[in-house]
């Protein structure tokens, strides 16, 4: 079985037109889900967020690194917001999560302001699905429509944080067949990892790159060994040594959002393998199209950035539909 999958995963990347279909009028989500119960909650979140982006520019990138994150794992039902009980065992401290994810103070921040206007109304799910919608475009990135109505969860699952989640030092195959099973395509895994075009990434996620084939993808460019040089002085070859220092996985425009990642990966300067996988894989002959075309025309990539993001939002985890809640407090279950 396992071997049928990867067949099919290699035959898929040559398919240059293949895509899944967006989920439509069977789900449970609607533009006009608060009209009566929280008539300004999008009001009162885009407030918000643009308080909290201007604090700190890259908070709109922790946000949405939230909402991804949270979406892959049991979909978008905010689960990843869950502290660890007694009696639950979270998804925080997965090892993809662990030193990656930030933001649960500005999701508390944001609910308990909600929780003061329509209190138990407004899950914490819609509220991260929201607020990644508003970071977008508080630094540059485009608007689109957020449908709303999901449930949180009562549950997590450290073990689907742990398999489900791509890595940044994964290959290009295995990535994809994790979007394939979120149902997203490899248009979508594309557009959405342009989201890094705001990110930043610790020295443990790329020391593997910068000391592996960097030089081999930048093609022993004399600009790329500068930006290769600066890279391996932030980040020592040794493990332990400064894992936790950061920089910008776009060193040209790291705190707007554009199509800036994109050239990155042209120039074979992708600070994560996982990234680069989609411009020089042996495997990525569709990637790669996609890619150049999303360097060449910034409106394609906003217009399919939009369509993957509501994509992913719809991932709905069918049991908290049935006997979910909307949580008082976004780390604990209702009690």
């Amino acid at each position: 079985m396992k071997l049928l999958l990867v067949i099919f995963i290699i035959h898929a990347i040559f398919i240059p037109c293949f895509s899944f279909d967006v989920p439509g009028k069977d789900l449970p989500l609607t533009l006009d889900y608060y009209k009566s119960t929280c008539p300004t909650v999008f009001d009162v979140i885009k407030k918000e967020m643009e308080c909290i982006v201007k604090e700190d520019p890259r908070n709109a990138a922790t946000i949405i690194r939230l909402h991804f994150h949270d979406c892959f794992v049991q979909g978008c039902d905010a689960s990843v917001l869950l502290d660890e009980t007694e009696t639950l065992q979270g998804e925080k401290k997965a090892s993809p999560n662990i030193n990656s994810l930030k933001g649960y103070k500005i999701v508390d921040r944001i609910k308990n302001i909600i929780e003061s206007e329509c209190p138990g109304v407004v899950s914490c799910a819609d509220l991260l699905t929201i607020s990644a919608r508003d970071a977008t475009i508080l630094v540059g990135g485009p608007y689109w429509d957020v449908p709303v109505g999901r449930k949180d969860s009562k549950t997590a699952s450290y073990e689907l944080a742990t398999t489900n989640l791509p890595t940044p030092e994964e290959g290009l195959v295995s990535i994809i067949s994790k979007f394939y099973y979120q149902g997203l395509s490899v248009e979508d895994m594309v557009a959405l990892v342009g989201a890094h075009t705001i990110g930043k990434a610790q020295c443990r996620n790329f020391r593997s790159r910068i000391y592996g084939d960097f030089r081999v993808t930048s093609a022993l460019n004399p600009a790329s060994e500068t930006y290769l040089a600066s890279l391996r002085e932030l980040c020592p070859e040794s493990s332990g040594e400064g894992d936790s220092n950061v920089t910008a996985m776009d060193n040209v425009t790291p705190n707007i959002f554009d199509n800036s990642i994109y050239h990155t990966l042209l120039r074979g300067e992708g600070l994560l393998n996982s990234d680069q996988e989609m411009y020089t894989s042996m495997f990525g002959i569709q990637t790669r199209r996609i890619v150049s075309k999303y360097a060449e025309d910034p409106v394609a990539f906003f217009e399919q950035f939009s369509k993957s993001m509501v994509k992913m939002g719809n991932i709905l985890n069918s049991k908290s539909l049935v006997d979910g809640e909307v949580r008082k407090n976004c780390r604990f279950i209702n009690t």
